[in-house]
């Protein structure tokens, strides 16, 4: 596990705080039923959540209207759910802040001190180096 991150007990809560947030942003959403983005996005619609598609490659993801940005969507956003590259996490973190979500999730191999000390900063909760879905299914197991 990579500094900076929470360990055991204190992530959990961690994490569970932020998926009592029923609308997560989906960065990175692909149209690719095989992809992770498209898989995990599906499992977390069947449980109750509306995922909003981000991308600017599609108008529509999962039958969701899809947007370029952070910036272009209209409501408030819970949870914002990175599937892109390393690279690309600055500038999302940055609008994520911007649009004052409430938390970033940062997907599996994603970690970006730097930004989440800043998302963090803001005021947001901050997850990295872990998938939605898989930490989704293991609490709800474990309560």
């Amino acid at each position: 596990m990579a500094e900076g991150h929470a360990a055991g007990e204190n992530q959990d809560e961690e994490m569970s705080a932020i998926l009592e947030g029923r609308t997560i942003a989906v960065v990175g959403l692909s149209t690719k039923e095989e992809s992770a983005s498209n898989r995990v996005s599906r499992y977390m619609m069947e449980k109750g959540y509306r995922i909003i598609p981000v991308n600017p490659k599609y108008e529509e993801v999962l039958g969701q209207k899809c947007y370029p940005d952070l910036k272009a969507i209209p409501e408030h956003v819970d949870v914002v759910d990175i599937f892109r590259n390393l690279d690309a996490i600055p500038a999302i973190v940055d609008e994520a802040i911007e649009i004052n979500a409430g938390a970033i999730w940062m997907q599996l191999d994603l970690v970006d001190e730097e930004a989440a000390a800043r998302a963090r900063k803001a005021g947001l909760r901050v997850v990295m180096d872990k998938c939605i879905k898989v930490e989704h299914n293991r609490i709800n197991r474990s309560t």
